[in-house]
């Protein structure tokens, strides 16, 4: 499939050592000051400059405790602790920048719709329109008891997923109409209540009668993320998702999963390319390839072993705490990540792979992949991945911050924008104008616009 460009989120997290555990201990690792609001602009400021489409903004509501079962390692070794909210940066972010887009995970198992629903609106009002939401179903189970649920099983999760979106798709298209808003000073009326409607949702998981909180935003319904990968997260995905990503520990894995997930917007009546489907990618870059190599070498000597395994249990629920080194990991069915536990057992070609395999494998690239090299074989390996695996762009991700947001703006965007593989210029008025080139609102036949105000239902 012919693709008009490649796309490029920047993967990051409001917390130290986001995705390759125990770099934040190098000397020149900066991640430490995730507290620190120039923190996030700097980056806002580099990412922009490298015409990049967003910044996608991990979160977890809990503790990564499936190692020996304890948090203690993962807080010891900083896996994604001390962790804060997502979206309080956002607007720091948006203030330098004038196109960069974000994207802001949200849990539907976490916080109800009604409320959320107003704090997507009110950062696409202060965001001009820049603002998009990654629909997390959330697989920590120290999360759910820490808020007083009971630990959701997988498939069910999604099903509280998809009318937990119909709540926020009545809010966010269908409760204020266009010119509800009309700051008529001489007549005294900010906004005609009869342009405000009541949403009415009684469902089995919701029950929201009233009218959404705030006037509607420059597009409404943010740009919609989602990186379910199961057979249940490939459906609700097809169904719902504008960016779809993945990671995938080679070409072949990728492949397989972006094949399925065509598929399955295909049988949701949706386009193939409907869905930009960007994969996890952490590039070691050098100005040659012996740098490069050099730096990979030095980077190695600061992986957590333990903050690896621990990230790996609570990501795909499988306590690794006593196994050998040597010894062979294989699929369990569980209520975790599934489609991540299933590419770890694929990742080495020989059909085994071991504990210290995911060491190193999450140790410098999470549950991506890293590539090692100079600028120009970065920008070949990326090449090759959207010819091969057809995946529409990457979800960059660090090992050093900001050093491989750096190193990549400055040496691999300018080879990408020379051969005409990424934008020179940003085009569009909005996050997602500027992804699909459409306008500001999410396609017509996408099922949020059934709930648009003044349409029936089509079911």
């Amino acid at each position: 499939m012919e693709k008009d460009r490649i796309y490029l989120n920047a993967f990051e997290m409001n917390t130290p050592g986001h995705q390759s555990p125990g770099l934040w201990q190098h000397p020149k690792d900066e991640s430490y000051r995730y507290k620190d609001s120039e923190y996030w602009t700097d980056l806002a400021k580099t990412l922009e400059k490298g015409k990049f489409d967003g910044v996608f903004l991990a979160d977890v509501l809990g503790t990564y405790d499936v190692y020996g079962g304890s948090r203690d390692t993962a807080i010891k070794n900083g896996i994604q602790s001390p962790v804060n909210d997502p979206s309080y940066v956002i607007p720091f972010m948006a203030a330098v920048t004038e196109h960069l887009g974000f994207g802001l995970t949200s849990s539907v198992i976490h916080e109800h719709p009604y409320t959320f629903a107003r704090r997507i609106t009110t950062l696409d009002h202060l965001t001009n329109g820049r603002i998009g939401w990654n629909i997390v179903t959330s697989y920590l189970k120290s999360a759910a008891i820490n808020i007083g649920r009971d630990h959701i099983k997988h498939d069910e999760r999604y099903d509280i997923a998809d009318e937990y979106l119909e709540v926020c798709y009545k809010l966010w298209e269908k409760s204020w109409e266009d010119d509800a808003v009309q700051v008529d000073k001489e007549n005294g009326v900010y906004t005609n209540p009869e342009k405000v409607h009541n949403i009415e949702h009684y469902g089995k998981y919701f029950n929201v009668p009233g009218a959404h909180l705030s006037e509607p935003s420059k597009q409404r319904t943010p740009v919609l993320f989602q990186a379910g990968a199961s057979t249940r997260g490939r459906a609700f995905a097809a169904k719902h998702a504008e960016l779809a990503f993945i990671g995938a520990p080679n070409i072949g894995a990728a492949k397989e999963t972006v094949k399925k997930l065509r598929a399955e917007a295909i049988k949701a009546g949706r386009e193939p390319d409907e869905i930009k489907i960007l994969t996890m990618f952490v590039p070691i870059i050098g100005h040659t390839e012996e740098e490069a190599i050099e730096k990979y070498n030095d980077y190695k000597k600061y992986i957590s072993t333990e903050g690896a395994l621990a990230l790996f249990g609570g990501w795909t629920g499988v306590d690794l705490s006593n196994y050998a080194p040597d010894q062979e990991i294989k699929y369990i069915e569980n209520d975790s990540i599934r489609s991540l536990l299933q590419n770890f057992t694929k990742m080495n070609p020989s059909g085994k792979t071991t504990v210290e395999d995911v060491k190193y494998t999450i140790g410098l690239g999470g549950m991506g992949v890293s590539a090692v090299g100079s600028a120009k074989q970065i920008a070949d390996t990326m090449e090759h991945w959207v010819k091969e695996a057809d995946v529409d762009g990457f979800n960059i991700a660090y090992a050093l911050s900001p050093d491989t947001f750096k190193d990549f703006v400055e040496l691999v965007i300018p080879i990408l924008q020379e051969r005409g593989l990424v934008q020179k210029e940003y085009e569009g008025t909005s996050f997602r104008d500027r992804l699909f080139k459409n306008g500001n609102h999410l396609a017509d036949h996408h099922p949020a616009n059934q709930f648009k105000i003044n349409k029936e239902p089509s079911y």
